[in-house]
C-alpha cells in the first residue's frame, strides 16, 4: 500500500548482485536456485533520483538476502533480509530512502516488497563503497566489516574482445520490467558478516541490470 503522504519519485541507476547461484543464476530467469536456496549481496547505485524536492543523486542503497525455492512462484520460504543505507544522506535523504525501499510509495520496491516478502533482520546506515568500469569489464562494492563484492564481467574463449554477455527481457528481473540489458559476470570476491549473514566464495553468479523506477502508483 501506498503511503497516503507519498511524493512523487523517481530513480534511475545500476542494480548489481552476487550470489550462491551457479552462472548464470536460475532466479533472473523465473527458475528454482541452483541448489535450491540463494543468498547474496544486493547493491542499487542512484545515479540520478529525487523524492519530491529532495535530490538522491550519487547515494547507495545494498541489502543482503536469503530465501529458499522460487521466489517468483509464490511458494519460497523462509525469506529474511538486512538493509544498508549510504551515510552519506542527510536526514531527509535517509527518510526519502526508507519510504521508497521500504515499499511505502509505490512503484517497483512496493511489488517486489509484496513478492519477497522477507523478515527484514536488520538495518543500518554505513558507508558503502560503488565502483562500476564505465566499460562494464567490472563492478564492486564494499561495506567495511559487513559486506564485499568483486565481481568481473563474464567472457569465454569465444567472446569477442570487450564485448559483454547480455541478456534482454529477463521473467525474473530483480529491478522490474521494462530494464536493459542484463550483463552477466563471475564473483572474484562474494562474502558477509552482518546480521547473522556469514560467507565467503568466489566463482559464483553476479549480474548487473540498469533500473529506471518511479511512483507512487496512480491511483
Amino acid at each position: 500500500m501506498n503511503a497516503p503522504t507519498a511524493q512523487e519519485w523517481s530513480l534511475k541507476g545500476i542494480w548489481f548482485d552476487a550470489c550462491k547461484c551457479a552462472v548464470p543464476c536460475p532466479c533472473s530467469f523465473a527458475q528454482p536456485p541452483t541448489y535450491g536456496d540463494c543468498e547474496g549481496i544486493l547493491l542499487w547505485h542512484l545515479r540520478e533520483g529525487r523524492y519530491g524536492d529532495v535530490p538522491l543523486d550519487g547515494l547507495n542503497v545494498a541489502m543482503l538476502g536469503s530465501f529458499t525455492g522460487n521466489v517468483w512462484s509464490g511458494q519460497h520460504t523462509d525469506a529474511y533480509a538486512a538493509a544498508f543505507f549510504d551515510d552519506r544522506a542527510d536526514d531527509d535523504q535517509r527518510e526519502a530512502l526508507h519510504t521508497i525501499f521500504g515499499g511505502a510509495a509505490g512503484g517497483w520496491p512496493a511489488e517486489f516488497g509484496e513478492v519477497f516478502g522477507a523478515e527484514m533482520r536488520g538495518m543500518e546506515s554505513v558507508p558503502i563503497e560503488v565502483d562500476i568500469a564505465d566499460d562494464l569489464a567490472s563492478w564492486r562494492m564494499r561495506i567495511p566489516d559487513r559486506a564485499e563484492a568483486t565481481v568481473t564481467a563474464l567472457a569465454g574463449p569465444t567472446s569477442p574482445e570487450g564485448a559483454r554477455v547480455e541478456v534482454h527481457n529477463l521473467p525474473g528481473s530483480e529491478v522490474g520490467p521494462g530494464h536493459g540489458p542484463s550483463i552477466w559476470g563471475r564473483a572474484d570476491t562474494d562474502r558477509a558478516d552482518a546480521f547473522g549473514f556469514r560467507w565467503d566464495r568466489t566463482g559464483y553468479s553476479s549480474k548487473l541490470i540498469p533500473f529506471d523506477w518511479s511512483g507512487p502508483d496512480a491511483a
